[in-house]
């Protein structure tokens, strides 16, 4: 009876401990793994912890943007440069592949097309979909015969009860899991994430560790193809302008605008009315866009009544290997990167569509944007917000 006890004691107590093991400690060792190298510090202490760990690592660099594109922007020519140096430091060897035209085709045009909707989209989690773990994944599993591929993503993969989850980073700040909801379980059988349990400082304290010369590296931010540009100025490139209306709630104009794609749900600068005297003396934001008319509906304050939701309609629901799928569902959600996670009730409308429910009004839910679900820190899914259910 007490031997019983005790054996069932240890058995919770390995569960647990297996749990909070990162998946690359429990790989063989003689495994050949592909990193996605980027020339920044989370790729390459992603490739130097590997290689510390003995597996036979080799690096590719990704080119998704014609730097030949006068009017685009792209700093893959240095980052190159970084990858190779960073390669070379590390003894690995460097592949180089160029999806230039299926990130155009599979990502830019689906964001120019969005955009023209008067939708607001999410390129890096098309491109997460699209390239990084579709066309990366499957050239370095099928071509380049690897066991595996390794990103620097701030994330998590755990194999628990014989399914794989994804998980949120350790570093609250930097968790990417929100970018990476369209991923499936036989795509998570082959990802290793190896800075996910780590935080961003002891990241870069790694790599001023082994005297990396990119240690001190900006991290980059933004889309990738329009780097410092303003999105209105880059957009203006690709889609003509159409000028309009900005008006009011009470329907009074107070201003013009040169097209409303170029502007989204909840913006507040640019908008040129920062002078117009209101109700109130705070500032103006875009709490709807009218396509079929070209007016621009603004209102005063962040938190005002029309700026707000009770819930919204998704769509392109992927669900990632959760159990207990049954609706309505309550669970936690993120309607952009790095927001609060918000309770919220899930309830199936058919297999194409869900309506989720805010447990509390929501600012500035966007429509073309993604949103993403979480059980604790698992991520279980995520839609493409195709409507909001404002609050009023």
């Amino acid at each position: 009876m007490i031997y019983n006890v005790i054996l069932n004691i240890l058995k919770n107590i390995y569960k647990k401990i297996l749990k909070l093991i990162p998946l690359i400690m429990i790989i063989k060792k003689n495994k050949k793994i592909i990193v996605a190298m980027s020339g920044g510090v989370d790729s390459s202490v992603c490739a130097w912890i590997l290689k510390k760990q003995n597996y036979q690592v080799e690096g590719l660099f990704m080119k998704n943007w014609e730097e030949d594109d006068q009017e685009g922007y792209c700093s893959s020519t240095k980052d190159l440069l970084d990858a190779e140096n960073i390669c070379k430091k590390l003894n690995i060897y460097l592949h180089k592949m160029n999806f230039s035209s299926e990130y155009w085709e599979y990502v830019f045009e689906n964001f120019l097309k969005e955009y023209k909707k008067g939708n607001t989209p999410n390129p890096d989690i098309l491109c997460n979909k699209e390239i990084k773990f579709n066309m990366f994944l499957n050239y370095s599993i099928q071509e380049l015969k690897a066991d595996y591929i390794a990103t620097g993503h701030y994330a998590r993969i755990k194999k628990i009860n014989g399914k794989y989850l994804l998980l949120k980073g350790i570093d609250t700040n930097k968790d990417q899991s929100y970018f990476l909801y369209t991923l499936n379980s036989i795509q998570l059988r082959k990802i290793l994430f190896p800075i996910g349990h780590l935080k961003k400082n002891k990241v870069r304290n790694i790599a001023k560790k082994i005297d990396l010369k990119i240690a001190k590296k900006k991290d980059s931010t933004g889309i990738c193809f329009i780097g410092p540009k303003k999105l209105k100025n880059f957009l203006s490139l690709y889609i003509s302008e159409k000028k309009g209306d900005i008006v009011t709630i009470s329907g009074r104009v107070i201003g013009k605008h040169s097209g409303v794609f170029y502007y989204t749900i909840g913006q507040r600068q640019g908008l040129g009315i920062g002078g117009i005297k209101g109700e109130y003396n705070i500032p103006w934001y875009v709490v709807e866009k009218n396509i079929e008319k070209n007016i621009l509906i603004v209102a005063q304050g962040s938190y005002n009544k029309h700026l707000m939701s009770i819930g919204l309609i998704a769509k392109n629901i992927n669900w990632i290997n959760y159990d207990q799928l049954s609706f309505p569902l309550s669970c936690m959600a993120k309607t952009r990167y790095r927001q609060k996670d918000i309770t919220c009730k899930i309830e199936y409308i058919n297999n194409h569509h869900i309506k989720i429910l805010f447990d509390f009004p929501v600012a500035a839910v966007t429509p073309g944007q993604s949103v993403v679900f979480y059980v604790s820190d698992i991520c279980i899914g995520g839609g493409i917000i195709e409507s909001r259910l404002p609050l009023l």
